[in-house]
């Protein structure tokens, strides 16, 4: 079977601009300030220095038609800068991309959507950017609204949608679109978790048979496992990996961009969040209270969450979602113990969370946690969702303390906990 995408040694050059100061980004006052002193004379270092940054070197791989193929790795990548060289919005540097069928794409939340117009109106226009002809949108009209569920909002300009909206009127459209390629990005993580069930199980329907070939992007490594059998790993612009899902997963969670114990950001308008929390940073602590990535069996475990409350209000719920190898979801822990202190009127500030995991408890392997920060008042709103965010590593000694004890053999199970056992001898002899 031939093909439908065949990616020969693409590769993606930037050329990008870096402040000596060490500045992300420049206010005006820092603008006028430098055009000051640069005038004056009292600015003597050099300012800006342009760079060369492959976004991609030497991608290759292909995709049959009807396979859905997952794309993971950490932030920066370049897997939304592939999917963008695959949908012709920027041209590769080198290497070509042969595309052989129609093709769809959800990339950007709102992409081809018009701020001033309807949703009925944006439906059709997305549909017409998309490739489909009136006469296809309008057969397929009412399914994308159902499916959207948002029919009391098709008269409302878009400009009055929440991002979550947009996200499930776009995935619709792109959807119903009659296309033979369909690729989609992390987008589908902004919308609600009924909508995102039902997203996925709408993208298994829309592949059976064959129908539609998918290059699925997403951090949620359960969702990849679910849906695609192949997966490509992808960092720092080049091709890690090329193989079974639960291989390159695996690979993955073993490789040093994934398995820190610590995340942090330093500049709180690039946090992951919004205009009333951002994340500062999510560690894990040994029994020492030191950050580590590796974790004795018999020992305890903390998580610890900082995050910044920007507006004050109502109160915020961290939770935490711990995954093994297998992307077996092992359980969700909520802050919800503390309620006085929580259901206080929070000021502006920072934050911190700490979720303590007895010894004994996990199974050995290879843990990754998972984050998410909502406001609870007066309706539950998700302000910070992180998949795999930071993994930590669980080692089983082969020692008598130990829950393994001096058996050297394989242990089943998701958790592995210390349990109390009494063994009481009822009766001398045999009957």
């Amino acid at each position: 079977m031939n093909p439908i995408i065949e990616v020969e040694n693409i590769s993606k050059k930037y050329r990008i601009r870096r402040e000596s100061l060490g500045l992300p980004y420049k206010t005006v006052r820092d603008e006028l300030a430098g055009f000051f002193k640069k005038s004056t004379g009292l600015l003597t270092d050099k300012i800006n220095k342009i760079e060369d940054f492959w976004a991609l070197k030497d991608v290759s791989f292909t995709v049959k038609p009807g396979e859905i193929l997952g794309l993971i790795g950490p932030n920066g990548a370049g897997k939304s800068t592939l999917l963008k060289v695959l949908t012709r919005i920027t041209q590769p540097t080198e290497g070509k991309a042969i595309i052989s069928g129609r093709m769809g794409s959800l990339l950007d939340i709102g992409t081809g959507f018009h701020p001033e117009l309807t949703g009925r109106e944006n439906i059709y226009l997305n549909g017409a950017i998309l490739g489909m002809r009136k006469k296809e949108i309008d057969d397929k009209f009412n399914e994308i609204v159902s499916f959207a569920g948002l029919e009391k909002f098709l008269d409302t300009p878009i400009k009055r949608y929440s991002g979550g909206m947009c996200v499930k009127l776009a995935f619709s459209i792109a959807a119903f679109f009659d296309s033979d390629i369909l690729l989609i990005d992390e987008v589908l993580s902004v919308g609600d978790a009924a909508f995102q069930k039902k997203s996925l199980e709408k993208m298994e329907d829309i592949t059976k048979g064959g129908k539609r070939t998918v290059i699925f992007v997403s951090h949620n490594l359960g969702a990849v496992q679910s849906l695609c059998s192949r997966s490509i790993l992808l960092n720092k612009g080049r091709v890690v990996k090329i193989g079974p899902t639960q291989e390159v997963i695996h690979t993955y969670l073993h490789s040093d961009d994934i398995s820190s114990a610590e995340r942090m950001w330093e500049n709180v308008r690039q946090a992951p969040g919004d205009d009333v929390i951002r994340l500062r940073s999510v560690r894990v602590k040994n029994k020492l209270d030191k950050t580590s990535s590796e974790v004795d069996i018999r020992e305890p475990v903390s998580i610890e969450i900082e995050y910044w409350n920007l507006k004050p209000g109502a109160e915020r719920v961290a939770s935490l979602h711990f995954w093994n190898e297998e992307r077996v979801h092992l359980f969700t822990s909520y802050d919800v113990h503390n309620l006085d202190w929580r259901k206080r009127s929070l000021e502006i500030g920072l934050i911190k969370s700490i979720c303590k995991v007895p010894g004994n408890f996990f199974a050995e392997g290879r843990i990754s946690v998972g984050i998410i920060i909502n406001t609870q008042l007066p309706v539950p709103i998700e302000h910070v969702r992180l998949h795999d965010v930071i993994s930590f590593n669980i080692s089983d000694s082969f020692s008598g303390d130990a829950v393994r004890g001096n058996f050297d053999i394989s242990w089943p199970g998701v958790v592995r906990p210390m349990l109390e056992w009494e063994d009481i001898f009822l009766k001398n002899g045999l009957e």
